[in-house]
């Protein structure tokens, strides 16, 4: 196994540079190099951080791991390129933005034998707050995810953008893909869907899930309602409520995962290829983030196998 790895850095914008300085400030990595089609920006990043401004193929050549963060149009094919080159990827959400990519990244990932991780990051909170140890299944969720307009993320619709971290949040409550999504998307101010509405059901269970990117004002909720009672978490206010007498962590603002869960996802990625511990959302996981976040904008009902 590696002492250390060798890890590069496909994106130079924003995110990519809060990605840039946790692999900067991991003692288990190696940050030796950053690839962006834009080389003014992708060299300002590398001189931060004192690593190589190298193109795509050096990158995956010299390699043994790889940050996608850029815009989400492009996840599927840098992963895929990613994997052809043997290298364990990270890509931010989503996995990708059609089906058979993500379906032929899962693949392949497997073929191979590669770690692949999706960087739905909300997860490292329903970790902080102690849900992912409940053992009952939610009989509803609903969830809201609505911010003001930015020109940021819109290569691609709201749901791939936002709703996809409520849809990838309701597998992991629910334990597993939906049977049946319903859902509608529609443009408002971007060439790409501006405003999403679904439901998902899950045997006797549902989740209706809203989002929109052209809102007054940023709201980002969700409440779960088990047999016990009702658990919401506001994801802004970082604030919990729990009527179900589950014994949750209501101050989990206050955990180090949730606190920077950009930093604890990081570090899961990387053990997972270390130590051969369990990633936090797998490539079968993000496909289906993919899967119902497509059905949604093309507005139709899929029913599950």
């Amino acid at each position: 196994m590696f002492e250390e790895l060798k890890i590069g850095l496909i994106g130079a914008g924003v995110f990519a540079g809060y990605h840039a300085n946790k692999l900067a400030g991991h003692p288990r990595v190696s940050f030796f190099g950053v690839h962006d089609p834009d080389a003014n920006r992708a060299s300002v990043l590398a001189k931060k951080h004192n690593v190589q401004l190298l193109t795509l193929e050096r990158l995956l050549e010299e390699s043994e791991a790889v940050i996608i963060a850029c815009p989400a149009s492009f996840h599927g094919s840098l992963a895929l390129q990613a994997l052809h080159a043997s290298c364990h990827v990270l890509i931010e959400k989503p996995l990708a933005t059609t089906l058979d990519e993500a379906n032929e990244i899962a693949t392949l990932a497997s073929a191979k034998n590669m770690t692949v991780q999706v960087g739905h990051q909300e997860r490292m909170v329903l970790r902080a707050i102690g849900l992912d140890e409940i053992s009952e299944t939610p009989l509803t969720i609903e969830a809201v995810r609505n911010s003001p307009y930015s020109l940021r993320g819109t290569d691609t619709s709201v749901t791939f953008d936002l709703m996809t971290h409520d849809i990838d949040l309701c597998t992991a409550l629910m334990g597993r893909a939906s049977d049946v999504v319903e859902g509608q998307s529609g443009c408002v101010r971007s060439r790409t869907p501006d405003m999403a509405y679904a439901q998902l059901r899950y045997g006797n269970s549902k989740a209706r899930l809203s989002a929109s990117r052209v809102a007054e004002v940023s709201e980002r909720w969700m409440k779960i309602t088990y047999p016990s009672g009702e658990v919401r978490i506001d994801f802004n206010a970082k604030t919990l409520t729990n009527t179900a007498g589950f014994d949750l962590n209501a101050d989990f603002a206050e955990d180090e995962i949730a606190k920077d869960s950009l930093s604890a996802a990081s570090d899961v990625f990387v053990r997972a290829i270390l130590d051969g511990t369990p990633v936090m959302v797998s490539a079968a996981d993000g496909a289906i983030a993919v899967q119902v976040a497509a059905v949604i904008d093309q507005g139709g009902i899929v029913k599950g196998e």
